[in-house]
């Protein structure tokens, strides 16, 4: 559902903004953690001054309501029945999956939610994210069953909203600057490994392809392939162990689904984009959103982000989105001063 020339605008951006990103993090990272140089395991490392601090259940619910009503009353209205008619099955329990996803059944029936809540920040964020794809596939449902689903690059578009919403709600709410200090932390990991790890990993694939297309590839070149694009992504802080070159061969999707991981780092980049729309306080977005949500799988990509002014094969459009990336790290770099 996406044209090769807004994949390669997405590519683009995000390569040029690798050092505006990853590198400027992992270099506040190396600080923070009292090194002078990262291994690649220090990569998600927590942070020593991460607390332990456990949302109860009512009150994580009640704070991602207060986030969904914060944006427009109708989303919170559209969550409140995952709560009250038990469509979330959250608990931990023996036997259950690990996980959480939420799961349309047909159009004319509700959609259930399953998570494995242990009441941390984290869990949080999960439930703001699959009450998202929840509310989303309530709302498309109205397109019937066979377009009420969305294609992947547009299938997050709702919960990584959802997330942000309820992201902004927790900062705000931050009780001091060393509680601020990891909310932003974690956003910022988390959206590297959506944003700038995938699209690294794109970018091996297509290089691979590239060289193959040359000649048959030894183990060794692969290697020399992964070892660059690596490099280039996380930045000049990392040393890298002997035997990682040959970590290309742990990611499934390289071999089960060649060219699909760019899909994450669209969905992320493409609600960057949108909520610095929503925060630059563009009028009627409320309803717009909605309306994108309704439409479900019926309509292409272009004509769903147009009436918001955006086009994402405008390398301009995913600066935008990242431009939220770099404001979150000068925030933590402001901290530092």
């Amino acid at each position: 559902h996406v044209e090769p020339e807004v994949v390669e605008a997405l590519r683009n951006a995000v390569v040029a903004a690798y050092p505006r990103l990853s590198h400027r993090y992992y270099a506040l990272k190396a600080k923070w953690l009292g090194l002078e140089r990262l291994q690649v395991w220090d990569r998600n490392a927590p942070l020593a001054l991460q607390e332990n601090r456990i949302f109860g259940w009512e009150e994580a619910r009640d704070l991602v309501s207060r986030a969904y009503a914060g944006f427009h009353p109708d989303l919170a209205k559209l969550a409140e029945p995952f709560f009250t008619q038990g469509w979330i099955d959250a608990a931990v329990k023996e036997g259950k999956a690990p996980g959480a996803f939420a799961h349309p059944t047909v159009s004319d029936v509700h959609p259930y939610i399953m998570l494995n809540y242990l009441g941390k920040p984290r869990d949080v964020m999960t439930l703001a994210h699959e009450l998202g794809h929840g509310v989303h596939q309530r709302l498309a449902a109205e397109q019937g069953e066979l377009l009420s689903a969305t294609p992947l690059t547009l299938a997050e578009t709702a919960s990584v909203f959802g997330e942000m919403l309820t992201f902004r709600t927790m900062l705000a709410e931050a009780k001091d600057q060393a509680a601020r200090k990891v909310l932003l932390a974690g956003k910022v990991e988390d959206m590297i490994n959506t944003v700038v790890r995938q699209i690294a990993f794109y970018d091996f694939e297509c290089k691979l392809h590239a060289a193959r297309r040359e000649g048959e590839l030894t183990p060794e070149d692969i290697g020399a392939l992964w070892m660059s694009v690596q490099a280039q992504s996380l930045g000049p802080v990392f040393d890298y162990m002997e035997g990682y070159e040959t970590f290309w061969a742990y990611i499934p999707h390289f071999v089960h689904s060649p060219f699909y991981v760019y899909a994450y780092a669209f969905g992320d980049g493409l609600v960057n984009a949108l909520y610095a729309v929503y925060a630059e306080g563009a009028p009627g977005f409320e309803d717009k959103y909605f309306d994108m949500l309704k439409a479900g799988g019926s309509k292409h990509h272009k004509d769903l982000l147009a009436p918001f002014g955006l086009d994402a094969s405008d390398p301009a459009f995913w600066d935008k989105g990242l431009s939220m990336i770099e404001g979150f790290i000068d925030e933590l770099e402001a901290m530092e001063g």
